[in-house]
């Protein structure tokens, strides 16, 4: 019998929707948390089984440079505003997002500060409990691993997904799918073995029909369940600033159902995929697996 773990949608995108101040949106855990529980709620009604906090990008090199806030204050507030949300009906996740940067010798980050980052980060809302541990839209595998084994110290599980490059110049698709950074699905899966991990997989820069290739190169590496968390289409800015996906809500959901078949265990939304289209999605997938089950 399948089984699917209806992951949420997009955090940041959707806060914005609900923000008249566009700001990082971790900065809300403390300066609006009404429109973060709203949105969390808003995910549990939706059928989500993970929610996770608005952490993603709380790091300490962000945190210090948009805010005189410390990472520890915003992180653990912002699980703590999850947890007490959510209420044990459904999963909290502490979300971890790259570095803002390259690390050497691409760029100027040093494995030492990426380590003190990603360890202060994951550690500061750690002390608050989540369920599990989600590595999102990561470009270089590298990166990654720095991330995971800072996660690896804890006992919960840990997910990890990578973001995927598109169609090459031509308009047409690469043989295998990779990142920026050149990791293909093979690298992954091979560099992430020594954490452990209880699913792999994308999210992020992709819609759902460009995505859908990466499950089948995920399957044919591993046997971890594959995550898919695909953006509703590219997020199109307004000219007042308003976030708008690319994909309605019916055709998001329509593209990213043959995922279930593809044998996906993990499954949402990423930018522009906010609860709206969480809840139909869900509708979906149940109603297909209720059919495949009769």
């Amino acid at each position: 019998m399948k089984k699917v773990v209806i992951m949420d949608g997009a955090v940041g995108t959707s806060l914005w929707e609900k923000a008249t101040d566009k700001v990082p949106v971790w900065r809300y855990n403390i300066e609006n948390p009404k429109i973060v529980r709203e949105l969390q709620e808003e995910y549990v009604q939706a059928g989500a089984d993970i929610v996770l906090a608005d952490t993603f990008a709380a790091n300490g090199a962000e945190v210090a440079r948009c805010s005189s806030y410390t990472v520890e204050q915003v992180v653990s507030t912002a699980v703590r505003i999850a947890k007490d949300t959510v209420n044990g009906r459904a999963k909290v996740g502490l979300a971890i997002g790259p570095l803002t940067g390259l690390l050497k010798p691409y760029g100027k980050i040093s494995r030492e500060e990426a380590k003190a980052m990603f360890e202060e980060q994951i550690g500061s809302g750690m002390q608050e409990g989540p369920d599990v541990i989600y590595i999102q839209t990561f470009m270089d595998l590298e990166m990654l691993k720095i991330a995971a084994e800072a996660a690896s110290h804890y006992d919960v599980p840990l997910l990890c997904s990578m973001s995927f490059m598109g169609a090459n110049k031509n308009g047409k698709r690469a043989k295998v799918s990779h990142t920026m950074m050149g990791n293909t699905c093979k690298d992954i899966v091979e560099g992430l073995k020594p954490y452990n991990l209880t699913a792999v997989g994308l999210n992020c820069s992709l819609g759902p029909v460009d995505a859908l290739p990466v499950i089948s190169e995920f399957k044919a590496v591993t046997d971890l369940p594959i995550i898919f968390k695909p953006n509703a289409g590219a997020p199109i800015v307004g000219d007042n600033g308003e976030v708008n996906a690319a994909f309605d809500i019916e055709a998001f959901a329509d593209d990213v159902l043959p995922a279930v078949d593809m044998g996906a265990t993990y499954i949402g939304g990423c930018c522009g995929a906010n609860a709206a289209y969480i809840k139909r999605l869900a509708e979906k997938i149940k109603r297909k697996l209720e059919e495949e089950n009769a």
